[in-house]
């Protein structure tokens, strides 16, 4: 699956994008009806440890699934998404196989 990484005003390293892609792959174990998806990676101006934004749009046929986590680090943020999008293509894959 093709993932669009954005970072908002810094420049993201090359093993923060790989991590991002592995763990946004795995969401195909789950539901393989994935168009796409896009990661905006974001950096809060507080004193607030937890000032790292990581926000993930997942298109599949008929629906959009967004999801925002507020973390210390990147890596917490995709994990904690990706948990939670998982959850949810999880759900709607129920819900269409109750209607087949």
């Amino acid at each position: 699956m093709k993932v669009n990484t954005q970072s908002v005003n810094f420049n993201a390293d090359k093993k923060l994008i790989a991590f991002i892609q592995k763990r946004m792959d795995k969401l195909e174990l789950f539901y393989d009806k994935v168009i796409q998806s896009d990661v905006y990676l974001k950096v809060e101006n507080t004193s607030d440890k937890e000032n790292k934004i990581f926000e993930a749009r997942v298109s599949v046929p008929g629906d959009t699934f967004v999801v925002k986590k507020q973390c210390k680090t990147f890596e917490e943020g995709a994990d904690s998404a990706v948990a939670s999008l998982e959850r949810q293509l999880k759900k709607r894959k129920e819900k269409l196989r109750a209607y087949l």
